[in-house]
């Protein structure tokens, strides 16, 4: 497979980017390894397309998201159920897109450098696995496209986790 890094995706749409997302996957997602290669795979890509500052997954570990694979600078380890943006996404059970994190109760700050984020509940087996947490230092970075996408995207993942 292509490396995306060889392609340039800096004049496509928000659209044509996740269609670029969805074609990658096909040939990266593969059901004969364990859920880090495959979540490892689906942050690089998601990095490389969209040039996010942060993407990365936190999965349900004893009570507490756990960080796993992302691609960025270093993060938080542990989120307590509830707290900050990935926290109650994960209490909510849906997406949640934020404009600005410095105005979102109790977001945690793992750098002051995020300015939006966007989180995705992971569903396996009618129970949240996890989430798909990215940020941006972009104010109001993400939006509705992104969103759904996003969902399509991890229900797609939840296949290979």
């Amino acid at each position: 497979m292509e490396n995306t890094n060889q392609i340039d995706t800096f004049n496509l749409s928000k659209v044509e980017k996740y269609d670029l997302l969805f074609t990658y996957w096909q040939g990266l997602a593969d059901s004969e390894v364990d859920w880090i290669s495959n979540t490892s795979n689906a942050a690089a890509l998601l990095k490389e397309i969209f040039g996010w500052w942060w993407v990365g997954f936190y999965r349900v570990y004893n009570n507490q998201l756990i960080l796993g694979p992302f691609q960025g600078p270093s993060a938080c380890t542990k989120i307590e159920y509830g707290k900050g943006v990935c926290g109650k996404t994960w209490e909510i059970k849906q997406s949640i897109v934020v404009p600005n994190v410095h105005e979102f109760e109790g977001h945690i700050a793992c750098s002051s450098l995020s300015n939006s984020e966007i989180v995705i509940p992971i569903w396996k087996n009618d129970a949240i696995w996890g989430v798909l947490d990215i940020d941006s230092v972009e104010y109001s970075k993400f939006n509705e496209i992104d969103q759904l996408n996003l969902e399509n995207f991890t229900n797609i993942l939840s296949k290979y986790l």
